[in-house]
């Protein structure tokens, strides 16, 4: 066990909150804190999506919070591709969703219980400011922790070509839906899926030749929620789109080389990105958490602990990392790909990660590859 008996957390997402958790379980005669500069009930975003398989880390690891968690989740076991011309239901591609506040707000709770201390609405401006043994950087893709120390942490980033926007919907969708849409100024998609009974997260995204014609740069929030409603008119049904800081972006790949300096540590966005496609970023910070507090638990020396930490830890995320690239560089191309038969288009659609081959899909999804299959794929 690493003798350590202060630890500040900067971060009060899903990344930071579960180290608090793991860490006044696994090492309770250790103080912890955690930082976080929005006031408690707020946060960007609306639902998180976890592959259906995903939460079997946290059943495994921490029945407790995971029995907390999983009775506030919608569940489904197929996906469905709207393309111009055909509807295509791919069975046996589960999810699992959640409230992002709601998950925040029962890992909150739980590290409280624990004996954790929570301040919101503190922003940590410098380092000198934090006065810990310990101190982890879960403070997302403009991490004070990272950029303070950027010469140590060697992160390489780069941003995507196309751009994106977070909404949320009013109606539930019966399943994590992909929408491909065609217009006078550009294709554009969007990833649905509900994350309580009324609400459903809503993102759309579009290529920059598409973004410029349509003007969204000089849109504020309200001009272009109003443009993306009308673009889905016919998936939204009559729900209104709702926004929250619902800004259009460019997706950044972001990978540090070193996650660990001195007495600082890097895990979730602030230490690599996952792109939203293949819906594994909370899930990686969380395991970023696991394998951290594991670490410390089992050695008695920082140093040990940050090189076991990098070297167990960094090479399963690379693999994310690179497959999540792959998905993302998959979308820069869509609109390319929607001239294919749509069955075609489905089928490089759930290859898009190379994860995939034949006889796996076979196995997941039959009743769509007997659908493929039967039509000459």
């Amino acid at each position: 066990m690493t003798r350590i008996s202060r630890v500040e957390i900067i971060g009060g997402g899903p990344a930071g909150l579960y180290t608090a958790i793991l860490l006044r379980r696994l090492l309770p005669s250790i103080e912890v804190r955690v930082t976080e500069q929005n006031p408690q009930g707020a946060t960007f975003g609306f639902g998180v999506v976890f592959s259906d398989q995903a939460l079997e880390f946290l059943k495994k690891d921490d029945p407790e919070t995971h029995a907390l968690v999983t009775p506030q989740m919608e569940r489904w076991t197929n996906m469905t591709l709207n393309l111009p011309g055909d509807r295509i239901v791919i069975d046996g591609v589960g999810f699992t969703s959640i409230g992002r506040l709601a998950l925040i707000e029962i890992l909150r709770e739980r590290a409280e219980s624990l004996g954790a201390s929570i301040e919101m609405e503190r922003r940590v401006e410098s380092l000198d400011e934090v006065d810990a043994d310990l101190v982890v950087g879960a403070d997302g893709l403009n991490s004070l922790v990272r950029q303070s120390l950027e010469s140590e942490f060697c992160p390489s980033i780069e941003y995507l070509n196309n751009h994106f926007a977070w909404f949320g919907a009013d109606r539930p969708f019966d399943t994590l839906t992909q929408t491909f849409v065609r217009t006078d100024k550009g294709a554009l998609n969007a990833h649905h899926y509900r994350y309580n009974p009324g609400m459903s997260t809503f993102l759309v995204e579009c290529d920059d030749a598409t973004f410029q014609r349509y003007g969204f740069a000089s849109m504020d929030e309200r001009e272009s929620v109003a443009v993306s409603q009308e673009v889905f008119a016919d998936v939204l049904e009559g729900a209104s789109l709702i926004t929250n800081r619902s800004n259009w972006r460019q997706f950044p790949k972001l990978w540090c080389e070193k996650w660990t300096s001195g007495r600082y540590a890097l895990m979730g966005d602030a230490v690599h990105t996952a792109h939203y496609s293949i819906g594994s970023g909370t899930r990686l910070a969380m395991e970023d958490a696991i394998a951290l507090s594991r670490a410390l638990a089992a050695h008695d020396d920082l140093e040990a602990a940050f090189a076991a930490y990098q070297s167990e830890r960094a090479p399963i995320a690379r693999k994310i990392f690179n497959a999540a690239n792959t998905s993302a560089h998959w979308y820069e191309n869509y609109a390319e790909r929607m001239s294919l038969p749509p069955l075609e288009f489905a089928y490089e659609y759930i290859n898009r990660s190379g994860r995939m081959d034949l006889e796996r899909l076979r196995r997941t999804a039959p009743n769509f590859m007997k659908r493929y299959e039967s039509q000459g794929g």
